[in-house]
């Protein structure tokens, strides 16, 4: 990722988002909407493309077309589910259905808590021999989809987009090696 003056940021491991300043080397000015100015280093900061407010008018939450399809899948009770004999691994990852309140946690609680249920499915499907899991992450910032690429890119794994069609923006797809063992 190139980042220029006048691009829009956020940064990785806090709560600011701001505009780039200026640029010297690997250091980079952001100053926020108030007005203060920061400096981080480049890897801290994720480009921030289209705003959430933007996005949110494709999303199949206020589009009357996706809300019947919305309403039938919320029956289905599993997690898995099989493609052509395969079985794949569902996680949804937004904060509201890994917790029940998110009273007194901040952003990075949240993202902490959705970064340790990442790396456990990963472990799991791993260690139960499932060959793909997908990651619900959602749009927002893309500060939890770039946070968890850096977390698969520890493991064994190739992750990219999954299905438009079937998840919207938001999903990542993980296919897990599997060693053939004789």
């Amino acid at each position: 990722m190139r980042l220029e003056i006048g691009n829009k940021v956020a940064v990785l491991d806090d709560v600011l988002k701001g505009k780039v300043i200026s640029i010297n080397g690997d250091q980079v000015s952001v100053e926020t909407n108030d007005g203060m100015v920061f400096n981080f280093l480049a890897s801290e900061l994720v480009k921030i493309d289209v705003e959430q407010h933007e996005l949110s008018k494709y999303s199949d939450i206020n589009n009357p077309l996706f809300k019947e399809k919305a309403i039938e899948k919320k029956s289905k009770k599993s997690f898995f589910t099989k493609q052509k004999n395969e079985v794949i691994l569902e996680v949804d990852l937004h904060i509201s259905k890994l917790t029940k309140s998110t009273k007194g946690m901040d952003n990075y609680d949240m993202l902490n808590l959705q970064l340790d249920t990442a790396k456990r499915k990963v472990e799991f499907a791993i260690h139960k021999r499932i060959a793909k899991i997908v990651f619900i992450h959602g749009v927002g910032e893309g500060v939890l989809k770039s946070e968890l690429h850096s977390l698969l890119n520890k493991y064994p794994v190739k992750y990219y987009d999954a299905s438009y069609k079937k998840y919207g923006l938001g999903a990542t797809e993980v296919y897990v090696y599997q060693n053939i063992v004789e």
